[in-house]
């Protein structure tokens, strides 16, 4: 028995011996700070970024041949480092130490169905090439100071900014099984823009309540103003329509419609509901039918329904 556990001891020593250990992939801490962001352009789905980014390692390869996966110009992309020299500086404790200023323009699909409540979380990606995520790991540099404190970005709000890692699995080796790997470290810098709140509420809100209550008020003349009654929600129809006019213009042709497209859309149904009352109130007095006081009275309730109506649609479709 003893001869038989020291037989099976001797084997599971001589295969553990016997069997590689897996290489750990060499990690990168990767910063990057924002010195300017602008040029925004919905258009062609673009912006431009004035940046430094920066490495430190251990170990025999060089993280700084990197790929930004979403650059749309490559101009002020070259490989030299910030002072001009392509040799990476060793700090005390050993580690190599390299940092790069960068500008360019980089790809982002901008999403506008929440206009004007809309956020884009702009990135900027990079990648090593050469060497899959295997062997080289970019990690955040947890001591990054991401943005520039005076970075004033005019019509936005930032909301926040970080460093993510993972892996981008690129699901093919692009013909060459021998060279190219299908999963790459990656690295992005994200930023989340938005709106100001005052800019929807007052900009593109405020003009539309007053039409709204402009034309939800005619309910609230007597029936037998006819024609006053009935211009006011025409007029409001009509200034509803310049005003959805005069912000579409603004933006890209996206093929569906945004959150205030959705809220212009329920303003004209209403302005249409009161249209219709209207008529239908001037038709009974024409006639000389009996109970303005009754129509009086529901056309008050109606008005206070419309009103209630929009701003609790508004609200609905604005948190969704």
């Amino acid at each position: 028995m003893r001869l038989l556990l020291l037989f099976l001891t001797v084997l599971l020593f001589q295969f553990a011996v016997a069997t590689p250990l897996k290489a750990q992939p060499q990690e990168a801490q990767v910063g990057f700070y924002l010195m300017n962001l602008y040029g925004l352009n919905m258009d062609e789905h673009s912006f431009y970024a004035d940046f430094y980014v920066w490495f430190k390692w251990r170990g025999a390869i060089d993280p700084t041949n990197i790929e930004f996966v979403n650059t749309i110009e490559k101009w002020s992309m070259a490989s030299a480092g910030f002072d001009g020299d392509s040799t990476p500086v060793v700090l005390k404790d050993g580690t190599k130490y390299k940092i790069f200023r960068k500008e360019g323009r980089f790809f982002h699909a901008f999403s506008l169905n929440k206009f004007p409540l809309d956020k884009h979380t702009l990135d900027i990606q990079i990648e090593n090439p050469e060497y899959p995520a295997s062997k080289l790991l970019y990690v955040p540099d947890t001591n990054a100071a991401l943005i520039r404190n005076t970075l004033n970005l005019v019509g936005w709000e930032n909301r926040n900014c970080q460093l993510t890692n993972r892996i981008h699995d690129y699901g093919s080796n692009f013909g060459n099984p021998e060279e190219n790997a299908q999963r790459y470290s990656n690295l992005s810098f994200n930023i989340t823009l938005s709106r100001p709140f005052s800019y929807f509420l007052l900009k593109m809100l405020l003009p539309l309540l007053v039409v709204m209550l402009v034309g939800i008020g005619a309910l609230l003349l007597h029936p037998e103003h006819i024609d006053t009654r009935s211009s006011l929600p025409i007029g409001a129809l009509l200034t509803a329509v310049f005003l959805q006019q005069s912000y579409s213009n603004a933006l890209p042709d996206t093929g569906y419609m945004v959150l205030m497209d959705k809220i212009y859309l329920m303003s004209y149904a209403l302005i249409s509901l009161v249209l219709l009352q209207i008529i239908r109130s001037g038709n009974i007095t024409a006639k000389g039918g009996g109970g303005i006081k009754a129509i009086i009275r529901r056309e008050r309730r109606l008005a206070a329904i419309y009103l209630s109506v929009f701003i609790l649609g508004v609200v609905i479709m604005s948190l969704l």
